[in-house]
């Protein structure tokens, strides 16, 4: 029998690599610089910008196309996933003209747009993959110091106007391009995909929970990442954006929103100004999965009772949080991105865990029974996320005690590190995890892209 030809999206998600670990800042650049090299007629890299520490952030045009599209890796530093993503595509477009010609697209591309970030997480960056080696090496910035959420906003009584260079960098290309579609490649550390998108798009639908079904990695059928999230369809969900903060923050919260927000807005968000149009998906990707996280059968426990309890879990952290910083507060000397981190997680939480009790309580969908997902979701999966912001408090420590702290700061490094020891072995043992394969998630989010692309391309020539 005849084997049938692939189409270029197909052929291209067909030859992935197998990737064993993720790239470093400097393998990605000398890439970048490797294709423009290898294809000077197709392929151009502008300086889009610079970091917070001063280093180039460098931005690929690649294409024709009467549409701009923008896709950025590393909103998050903690996620680079989307950057084997891009870095792959770029390849692809570059030597595959028919891909190329498939689309009516000018892509502007953006591999890490924080690259100060990603360099302090390379210490995992090459494996072994453990939640605990994961935490160990983790760095996430402040909430004020995101790539993502740094964009100017005004909007009622919160005004922010202080981005940053990185952002700064996007929001360039935003005010030249003006993009009909945005491409912000986050992922996610632990549960199952999902998506975020700007409207609805019944026909894509089918199309997101294909691949992670194809690939056998689950859907992230629990509870939502934030109360205000509003569901289109299973894991699809609207874009969540600071205004829709602010608006649940107006109905739960004891202060102004505008005195417990403390950052700006995201890409969507201000690109939206430009182009009133601009279609943007995020496709959340996991690092560890474990099945209960697409387990809808019913359990004994309230949703509202399991919030509560995890509520709970959370203040006893803060106070946990908050009484090392003490402790070691007057023997910080560097003001290091990691006490940074620590420093706006002290500051936000008490407001905004206040709102989420508030809205806990009051909620009427919060009366029935948690699935198993649902439960797994508050009970198990916020176990992981707690064990990372302990390993920001060991970053911190470590560079304190390797600049010539004292022995105090030993003695604490010492007690951190066994503690996220503990709670690892506990988690461990609470979760039949397994690891993805790279490739995986790297089809997902590239299958997402490219047919979302060639969806709102056909839309827009109606």
């Amino acid at each position: 029998m005849k084997q049938r030809k692939l189409d270029p999206i197909e052929e291209t998600i067909e030859k992935i690599p197998e990737y064993k670990s993720f790239k470093t800042v400097d393998e990605l650049d000398e890439s970048i610089f490797r294709l423009r090299d290898k294809y000077p007629d197709l392929v151009e890299v502008f300086n889009a910008g610079k970091t917070r520490a001063g280093e180039t952030i460098y931005a690929v045009k690649i294409g024709k196309g009467k549409l701009n599209a923008l896709l950025f890796g590393c909103p998050h530093p903690n996620e680079p996933i989307g950057t084997l993503m891009l870095d792959y595509l770029l390849w692809r477009l570059a030597e595959y003209e028919d891909l190329r010609n498939l689309f009516n697209y000018t892509f502007h591309v953006v591999v890490v747009a924080d690259k100060d970030g990603l360099r302090l997480n390379e210490g995992w960056l090459k494996g072994p993959f453990t939640i605990l080696n994961y935490a160990m090496n983790y760095y996430r910035p402040a909430g004020n110091k995101q790539v993502e959420w740094t964009f100017p906003i005004k909007y009622k009584n919160l005004e922010f106007n202080d981005p940053l260079p990185e952002t700064r960098a996007l929001m360039n290309i935003i005010e030249e391009k003006h993009p009909d579609f945005i491409y912000s490649l986050h992922n996610a550390g632990f549960g199952g995909v999902y998506y975020y998108i700007t409207a609805e798009a019944p026909l894509l639908y089918p199309i997101y929970r294909y691949y992670p079904t194809l690939h056998n990695v689950p859907l992230a059928l629990g509870e939502a990442e934030v109360p205000y999230a509003k569901k289109l369809s299973e894991a699809i969900y609207y874009m969540i954006s600071t205004p829709e903060y602010y608006d649940y923050l107006e109905k739960h919260a004891e202060k102004d929103p505008s005195e417990i927000i403390k950052t700006g807005t995201d890409s969507f968000d201000y690109s939206r100004k430009y182009n009133p149009d601009v279609f943007e998906l995020v496709t959340e990707v996991p690092y560890f999965y474990d099945r209960r996280i697409e387990d809808e059968s019913p359990t004994d426990i309230k949703r509202r009772k399991a919030f509560l309890e995890s509520i709970e879990e959370d203040k006893k952290e803060y106070k946990y949080r908050l009484n090392i910083y003490n402790k070691v507060k007057d023997k910080l000397k560097l003001n290091t991105r990691f006490q940074e981190t620590l420093e706006y997680y002290l500051t936000v939480f008490p407001d905004a865990i206040k709102a989420m009790e508030k809205w806990v309580k009051t909620a009427e969908e919060l009366d029935r029974k948690a699935t198993v997902a649902e439960a797994f979701d508050v009970y198990q999966v916020s176990k992981f996320y707690r064990i990372l912001g302990l390993g920001n408090i060991r970053r911190m420590l470590k560079e304190e005690i390797e600049a010539g702290g004292d022995g105090v700061l030993e003695t604490v490094l010492k007690e951190v590190e066994e503690e996220m020891s503990r709670r690892a072995e506990i988690v461990e043992e609470e979760l039949e995890y397994q690891v993805i394969p790279i490739k995986k998630l790297v089809t997902i989010q590239l299958a997402a892209g490219l047919y979302t692309m060639l969806y709102l391309e056909e839309k827009k020539a109606r």
